[in-house]
This record gives C-alpha cells, structure tokens and sequence, in this order.
C-alpha cells in the first residue's frame, strides 16, 4: 500500500515538467499561405503572398460553380529576402503557417540577381516542404496570385498548382518541382530549365468578357546556377521529342496540295550517344522512337504519314537546335549525357564555364515514328 502510495506521489510531482498545450496554435485562427510571388525592384526585395480561405474552396454537395472565392494578398518588402518575408507579419491578423505553401513564383528580375540563393533562403524555413511547384514570370505578381480557375474555382484548381499537362498542341513545357530543380542546378553539365507562367488572356470567353487562364509561354534556361536566357514556347517546340513524361501532344503533318495531316503522339523517347572525334571535338547523335495516334489524315497511306511525321520531327528538333544554340542553351541536355559518360572530355571542353556546343555538334538524327492506331476508324495499320 506504501509503494502504491509513492508512486502516485512522485507522478504528481512530474505533472507540473509535462508539456502541455499551451503553445498550440488553433487551426481556425492561422492564415495558410498558397503561393508566394517574390520580385526585386528599387533595390528591394518585394513578397506577395497569396492567402485562402479553405471553407470556401472545400469541395462538397453545396458548393456552387460560378461562386467567386475571396483571395488575399499580403505585400512585404525589406533589403533582404527573409526581411521582406517577416514583414508581412508586421500587419497579419493572423499567424502566417507555410506549411500548404503549393507554388513559388520568381520574377525575371529576382532571376538575374540570384535566383538560387532566393530559393535557398526560402526553403531553409522549416515549414516549407520540398515539394513546392517553382515558376518564373514577366507578369504582375498581383496578376498571377488572383488568378481564378474556369468556372471562377479558386486557383488551386488551376495548373500551377495542379501540375497538370493539358491535352494541346504544346503542352510540352511541363512544371517542375523546387527540389528537383535545386539538384539539377548542382549537378554539372545539367543545363536546367525553369517553366515561364502567364496569362492568356485572349481564349476563353465567359459569356461575352474575356476571361484569362494560365499558359506555359516559355522557359528560362540557367547554368552552374547563373541565368543564362530565356526560350518561348515556339521557340522550343522541339523539346518535345526530349520529355519522357509528356502524355500527349499533336503534330501537323505535312501532305500534298497543302493538306496537313495530325498524328497525337504519347511519351516520346530520346537517346543521346556522345562521339568523340580524333580532334578532341564532340558530335551528338540522337534517336527518338515515339508512337501514335491519327486524328486527321486526308486518306493519307499509313507508310507515308510515319515518313513525313519522322521529317517534320526531325526538322521541329534541328530548328530549335540553332535558336538554343544562338542563345547558349542546352535543352536537350547534350553536356550532360557527355558528363555522364565520358566526364574527362567534359571537364576538359567545359573548364571555365565554357559552352562548349556548336553548330557542328548535332550530328545525326534518327526518328522512328509508329502509328499503332487510328482511333475509331478502322484502317489498315501494318
């Protein structure tokens, strides 16, 4: 009875040591922060940080299309990012929490200042997760951040936040996580890029008002983590023969008295074979294997549309080969499949930053395109 006695007495003792909650936060008096936009202007770092109400996004049997969702935008500005970050607090009325932090937006100016160390600021905060979708933008902040979604949806149901490869012609620029491009940036001969997000505010009506949506307009092109140019999206309208991961995209295909066919092909495949001359110069060889589906064909022979399809992809790459070249980009990433498989040769044609690639670099191109399908339509598919 004693022992029972005393070990109630010494658990007394250890109640008043215990952590309790005294310090917990209620989840109904934080601000959850969506997106933030950071720019650099009048040797300032501004912050714009998008703040929503998730009793009016949630999803259920009430909710009403066309209902417009309140979002808010709080400003900072300070000598130093993390100053303009914390100012924003100044005037909360609520605790800022980071932790369903979705999107990152980076003005062209806070890229040619140091973008790395931008994102390397942010993401040393413990409540922002690694996996934040990063975007660059020649748009107002303000623009981007109260952007609505079809049907005024709130902008999480936009592709900034969703990621999502939308089923066009050019869907090939796709989004790309903070993480993966902080480990790009600092592996050599990775010549990365980050998406360039805007405003299309010329294709959809609602009813008689334009109404803009998001686009992929281009990318920005960085090296040994310094910017280096930017690229737009027709500009790299061959890359699409590069990316794996593209689920869909559309290509006219050329036929006689003006016609022009459309073949939708799915997750194309690109090798690139490095060969190194006696001259101590690099050629790349590349081959890409893609497959299809026709949706528009005149009549057009199976044979004949897979040999014009190989011609107009073969050119689509070639031509945005120069233009890349003209701008010292890589995006087909030729240094680093050299880095990757012979990195003495790259080391030695790289040392000092150099960009090495020329004119003469590109060397043969191998296309094979299948079309394994029709769609509806029943032809004759070898």
């Amino acid at each position: 009875m004693r022992s029972l006695l005393g070990i109630c007495v010494l658990c007394l003792m250890w109640v008043p040591l215990l952590q309790g909650c005294a310090n917990s936060r209620d989840i109904q008096n934080l601000a959850y922060v969506t997106a933030l936009g950071i720019d650099y202007e009048d040797g300032k770092y501004k912050t714009y940080v998008q703040v929503l109400n998730f009793s009016n996004i949630a999803r259920s049997e009430n909710t009403q299309l066309g209902t417009k969702v309140p979002i808010w935008i709080g400003k900072g500005q300070g000598d130093t990012l993390a100053i303009a970050l914390t100012d924003t607090n100044a005037t909360s009325q609520f605790p800022l929490f980071w932790g369903h932090l979705k999107a990152v937006v980076l003005s062209e100016n806070i890229l040619r200042r140091d973008g790395k160390e931008t994102y390397s600021t942010l993401n040393r905060f413990y409540e922002v997760r690694y996996n934040v979708l990063v975007y660059a933008t020649r748009e107002k902040m303000t623009d981007i951040l109260t952007q609505r979604s079809l049907f005024n949806l709130s902008p999480l149901d936009t592709i900034m936040y969703t990621s999502m490869q939308v089923r066009s012609q050019s869907p090939y620029i796709l989004s790309a996580y903070g993480n993966r491009l902080i480990a790009n940036m600092n592996e050599p001969g990775n010549s990365f890029y980050m998406p360039s997000i805007a405003i299309n505010r010329s294709t959809w009506l609602e009813e008689k008002k334009q109404k803009g949506m998001f686009e992929m307009d281009g990318a920005y092109f960085f090296n040994q983590g310094r910017l280096v140019d930017r690229m737009s999206v027709d500009e790299l309208k061959g890359i699409r023969w590069a990316t794996r991961k593209i689920v869909r995209t559309s290509l006219q295909v050329p036929l006689d008295e003006g016609k022009k066919a459309v073949i939708s092909f799915t997750h194309p495949k690109l090798k690139v074979r490095p060969k190194v001359t006696g001259s101590g110069d690099v050629t790349f060889d590349l081959s890409v294997t893609v497959n299809g589906t026709i949706r528009e064909s005149f009549n057009a022979p199976i044979k004949e549309l897979e040999q014009k399809a190989e011609q107009a992809i073969e050119d689509e790459i070639r031509k945005t080969y120069r233009i890349a070249l003209s701008k010292k980009c890589d995006p087909f990433q030729l240094e680093e499949a050299l880095y990757r498989q012979n990195p003495r040769v790259f080391h030695k044609l790289s040392q000092g930053g150099k960009f090495f690639l020329n004119e003469h670099s590109l060397g043969s191109l191998r296309i094979k395109a299948n079309v394994t399908s029709t769609g509806k339509y029943k032809e004759v598919v070898k």
